[in-house]
């Protein structure tokens, strides 16, 4: 499996397109702690102001992807507006992980630029714009392929900032990232995960951390307890899911819970489970 494809069995992509067709005037959308916000321009022009980002003026069919979105408002022409696909992205659980975390608050990409996807663009904005049955469940498909395409374009061109996809985009790195991610449990050290990545020790460590911004001790350390994160929500014991990442005991896991999320799986989970009661 390929190195994108392995983080994307663990962070698994969903989309849902929420609006198709011509806009026009302003449309204010809230900030999302869950998910990202992609807004395909077909036909603009478009201006988009963001708390962050402040304002972004797009003059020819693009793809902004918003992978942590403020509050923020579309604005197009009263009279001619402009035609395009609004949808929301979620990884995993929704949230914070490693694919979001990789991005920038702002990923602007003109269409002429995502190379093959042209065949994909015209599907997607046909579909979009009919009333075929199944046309909800078309699109949604279609959009989850449109945004591993950017994934990719954004590892090709680096437009990553830092973190694991720019770890993926670095085909020596990708090596030891890809075999973390299939087994944490695997104990390793620095010369270990230099041999796999044909580097020596000294330039891999600062290689890593040029690339990722992590140690690999930080980096592994951070996948397991996001492993750990999964098999919790998932109902699975703590002393097992201490075995199924790497430590050797629930008093080992907790201490290493409480060193990356400043809380205890039990508590982490108690806040989980508030949090989703309030919503």
């Amino acid at each position: 499996m390929d190195t994108l494809s392995n983080l994307l069995t663990h962070f698994s992509l969903h989309a849902g397109v929420f609006y198709t067709g011509n806009i026009c005037g302003t449309h204010d959308y809230g900030a999302d702690a869950l998910r990202g916000h992609i807004h395909l321009v077909k036909h603009g022009p478009v201006q988009v102001i963001g708390e962050r980002h402040g304002v972004i003026n797009i003059t020819e069919p693009s793809l902004l992807f918003l992978p942590r979105p403020d509050s923020h408002r579309l604005i197009a022409d009263e009279r001619a507006g402009a035609d395009m696909v609004c949808a929301t992205v979620k990884f995993g659980g929704g949230g914070r992980n490693p694919v979001n975390d990789s991005l920038p608050n702002v990923v602007l990409v003109k269409l002429a630029e995502l190379a093959k996807v042209q065949e994909l663009l015209e599907l997607m904005f046909d579909e979009a714009f009919s009333d075929q049955c199944g046309r909800q469940a078309v699109l949604n498909r279609l959009c989850e392929v449109l945004m591993i395409r950017l994934l990719r374009y954004c590892m090709a061109h680096g437009l990553t900032q830092g973190g694991t996809l720019a770890g993926l985009a670095d085909k020596r790195l990708a090596k030891v990232l890809t075999d973390i991610h299939k087994d944490p449990a695997r104990a390793r050290d620095l010369a270990s995960m230099a041999a796999l990545a044909g580097m020596s020790r000294a330039r891999f460590a600062a290689r890593f951390r040029e690339v990722t911004a992590e140690t690999p001790a930080d980096y592994l350390a951070s996948w397991r307890i996001m492993t750990a994160q999964g098999l919790l929500k998932r109902g699975r014991q703590l002393k097992h899911v201490a075995d199924d990442v790497g430590y050797g005991s629930a008093s080992a896991l907790t201490r290493a819970f409480v060193r990356k999320l400043g809380c205890s799986p039990t508590e982490w989970l108690k806040g989980r489970q508030d949090a989703q009661t309030s919503m």
